[in-house]
């Protein structure tokens, strides 16, 4: 009975004193770190990272080149489109007569034949021919005034820009592609053509 009293206290000792606690995995509740400490913070702090002084100096100097670049070229197509519009305004200014004077050169012919014709030695119509004469040179002064002036290539070479050949004729006499009659002078504007001379032109003999 003593042995038994005494091994009873020792086991009520033994279950008194606290179980150690039991390994295994980790509640849900308590997650398990994951990676280096620290790690997330030296991503955020590389991202995050400011351009330096002279990176931002570049950048800006190279903007400044830009829009510098940009400005010129603008200017420079400001002043092709004014020079352009100059050009047509002035283009307009000199050749505005064309069709007008287009519309004058057949009286100019008219007067010509005109002369032409009372050019004889009658006394009766030489009045007329002076008459004729003088309207004729007051108008060919006027259109001198509007730099409009006659293309009248006798004796001259032919020139395909300002005279249109009529015909060609063999005349031993002039050199070959000259001008050796006119049948209708021509007339420019500021330069211009406006009518070609129709003329008759040596060619070789052949």
């Amino acid at each position: 009975m003593a042995e038994q009293d005494q091994k009873q206290p020792e086991t009520e000792a033994q279950e008194s004193q606290p179980q150690p606690e039991q390994s295994g995995p980790a509640s849900p509740e308590e997650p398990a770190a994951t990676g280096t400490p620290g790690g997330d913070e030296s991503g955020v702090e590389a991202e995050g990272e400011e351009p330096s002084a002279e990176e931002l100096v570049e950048k800006l100097q190279q903007e400044v080149a830009d829009a510098k670049d940009a400005a010129l070229r603008a200017q420079a197509d400001a002043q092709n489109a004014k020079r352009r519009a100059e050009q047509d305004v002035e283009r307009a200014r000199k050749f505005a007569l064309e069709r007008f004077c287009s519309e004058l050169l057949p009286v100019v012919d008219n007067l010509e034949r005109a002369l032409g014709a009372a050019s004889g030695g009658e006394e009766a119509v030489k009045p007329i021919a002076e008459g004729v004469e003088l309207t004729l040179k007051s108008f060919l002064d006027a259109l001198r005034k509007f730099n409009i002036e006659a293309v009248d290539p006798q004796g001259e070479p032919f020139d395909p820009n300002l005279h249109q050949a009529m015909s060609m004729v063999e005349n031993p006499e002039v050199e070959p592609n000259t001008v050796i009659a006119v049948m209708q002078k021509g007339y420019t504007l500021n330069g211009r053509l406006v009518r070609p001379a129709m003329v008759m032109v040596s060619k070789a003999a052949g």
